[in-house]
């Protein structure tokens, strides 16, 4: 945008005269053009100052906002021989009624909340849990507050808050002050989870299972699976500890999705996302895991004490659900090796032994492979297609195949002790859903599900289009957001409606990950292309809270957010998530119809985010626009005890 946009019509420069020509008129006639120009002229004044005036807008202030990460926009509109008249946005798309006053409401402010809210999650609060069933840890689940009990104030970072160490030092250090608890480093110290040093954590890589740290133990996995030839890209660990197995997996191109509940350890997911590490707060209890089905390469449990044999094996057939066909489920810790270990784990032989079989049965019911047992690790293989379990179904009616349904429904979906039929195949070689490329082919390849014609309304030309389409965008974003471009200013990035991925797919080679959501709300369900691409999301309504710890996020990107929940829930409190998820000094980019982009404005101001709107990347014409904005850095105030400390410091 940058400098004074131009009147909505560009007066033409008057010719040169040619002196032969105006020699030879007549005076008669030279009086008549010469009236002719001033009623010209007169006219095309009158219109200037009818359409254009000194008028002032809430609009024009809106878009005057300047803020010091971002750079003014080069114009991208291609020219044409015949170009559209440059609108003037300020002017022609003003939200005030006459442009002569501002007839907006006031801004409203919204209070920094309670200190006891700067680790609130609102869906997985504690105090609401109690209400719940701890049968199979139901109260663990998600459980929202009503529509009047949500908050209607900004969650304040704790005193001496700092920005995250970047990555890749972020995998080893977490500061203190920002998830101040020294539990996990008692609890866990002869597991070397985690270390406190002085103002910050340590993170020597270390767990439960792998007392020589989570790269020696992978290594041990890469011996009896291959995990650098591309065929693994996605991976699932439940229970996930302050997930160390996936922060050293991405050194191997392998992305985790990792989670476990909340509190079962204090701060584990806390931990995990303050090292740049994906997770989620979560809990394999009830109803489903938020994943569609055939997502994950891989799926892990390192002594998550997850009954994986209980509840008729509801818990081993889920991860069915989310296991791509061919794809592996490793399991080490009880009751894996029992015999060498059953003392240590303060178990008796037959209780081990009764718990492993109750595993091995689950796993051949569901026509799973034991491909091997070394040592403490066993890992388990999926079929590649149904054809021989159809047949075994004839023998062993447990667990029945599932009626038809929705694999992929996974928003508050119960749990279902039925086998999910894998797409049909025509012979026994042939990958069920279609074969994945190896990573990195399968980023840009035509997702399985979407040359197969099972995405509504999403073709192969779809999917092509939406490549260029998002190179373009993320292109602009980086011109307008200059740190968007440098390596290392955000590590976790959000993205509140994905689609296709299309956004992620291109920072691939920025050292990021990215969040990817395909709200319950939107028409078409498209997570499982994200997955097939070698993504990760997760489905979610923007109508409730997201289970992430506060300031998760150092940048979140919104399209079409407030358009699809139009109606459906309030924007202020949509804003006042992502602002209780954004990290202080994180930043915001949001794409919307015009008159939309100009309240969301104002809630922004509220929250005290540093915010302007910029022209669509293909020029002012656009109605749709963006805004960018940027968290400003606040905390809470000391406590006592701080101001004491630092006093004696």
């Amino acid at each position: 945008m940058g400098g004074q946009n131009p009147p909505y019509y560009t007066p033409l420069s008057k010719p040169t005269p040619n002196t032969t020509i105006i020699s030879s008129l007549k005076k008669p006639k030279l009086y008549s053009l010469a009236i002719v120009t001033i009623l010209c002229s007169l006219s095309y004044l009158f219109g200037v100052w009818q359409h254009g005036g000194a008028t002032t807008s809430s609009a024009t202030s809106t878009l005057s906002t300047t803020i010091p990460c971002f750079s003014t926009p080069q114009n991208t509109t291609t020219a044409t021989t015949n170009p559209e008249p440059h609108l003037d946005f300020a002017t022609h798309h003003s939200a005030a009624d006459d442009g002569a006053t501002d007839l907006s409401p006031a801004i409203k402010s919204y209070p920094p909340c309670d200190i006891k809210y700067s680790e609130y999650t609102p869906c997985q609060d504690l105090e609401r849990s109690l209400k719940f069933d701890r049968d199979r840890l139901i109260y663990r689940e998600r459980h929202c507050p009503g529509k009047n009990e949500l908050l209607k104030c900004r969650i304040p970072a704790p005193y001496g808050y700092k920005n995250p160490f970047q990555w890749p030092l972020s995998r080893d250090l977490a500061w203190y002050a920002n998830a101040p608890h020294k539990e996990l480093t008692v609890e866990k110290a002869v597991q070397n989870w985690i270390r406190f040093e002085g103002d910050r954590f340590r993170f020597p890589g270390g767990g439960t299972m792998f007392p020589n740290g989570a790269d020696a133990y992978i290594d041990d996995i890469g011996k009896l699976i291959n995990l650098k030839d591309g065929s693994i890209r996605t991976a699932i660990d439940t229970g996930c500890g302050v997930a160390s197995w996936g922060a050293y997996l991405l050194s191997r191109n392998i992305l985790t999705m990792s989670f476990a509940p909340k509190d079962s350890h204090e701060a584990q997911v806390q931990f995990a996302l303050e090292r740049g590490v994906p997770a989620l707060i979560g809990v394999i209890a009830s109803t489903r895991l938020p994943y569609p089905s055939r997502a994950f390469d891989m799926a892990h449990c390192s002594r998550c004490l997850i009954p994986w044999g209980k509840y008729d094996g509801a818990y081993l057939i889920e991860v069915d659900r989310v296991l791509r066909p061919g794809g592996y489920w490793i399991l080490s810790g009880p009751p894996i090796n029992w015999k060498k270990h059953w003392r240590g784990w303060e178990r008796t032989m037959e209780d081990l032994n009764a718990e492993q079989m109750q595993i091995e049965n689950v796993t051949k019911s569901l026509c799973w492979k034991k491909l091997v047992e070394k040592d403490d690790i066993a890992i388990w293989q999926k079929p590649v297609n149904h054809l021989k379990c159809k047949k075994l179904r004839t023998s062993v009616k447990s667990p029945p195949f599932c009626p038809a349904q929705d694999p992929d429904k996974a928003w508050y979906t119960n749990l279902e002790t039925c086998l999910i039929p894998l797409p049909e195949v025509s012979n026994k070689g042939e990958v069920a859903g279609g074969e994945l490329e190896k990573w990195p082919k399968r980023l840009t390849a035509t997702p399985p599900r979407i040359s197969r014609g099972t995405i509504n309304g999403v073709t192969p030309e779809t999917f092509q289009k939406d490549l260029q389409l998002w190179k373009k965008r993320v292109s602009y974003y980086k011109t307008v957001n200059s740190l968007l471009g440098q390596g290392g200013r955000y590590r976790n990035i959000l993205d509140m409606n994905a689609f296709l991925g299309g956004f992620a797919a291109n920072l691939i080679d920025d050292p990021v990950w990215v969040m990817n959501i395909v709200p319950d709300e939107a028409k078409v369900n498209t997570l499982g292309v994200v997955y097939e691409r070698g993504l990760i999301g997760t489905y979610q309504s923007w109508c409730e809270a997201m289970s992430t710890y506060p300031r998760t996020y150092d940048l979140i990107h919104a399209d079409s957010v407030f358009t699809l929940y139009k109606n459906r829930c309030e924007m202020e409190d949509i804003m006042l998530e992502m602002d209780r998820i954004l990290r202080p000094e994180g930043s915001v980019i949001i794409r919307d119809d015009v008159d939309t982009l100009l309240q969301v404005k104002r809630i922004a101001d509220g929250l005290n985010w540093d915010s302007r709107i910029v022209d669509h990347e293909d020029g002012p014409l656009k109605r749709e626009k963006l805004l960018f904005a940027v968290k400003l850095y606040w905390t809470a105030a000391a406590s006592a005890n701080q101001q004491s400390d630092e006093a004696t410091s």
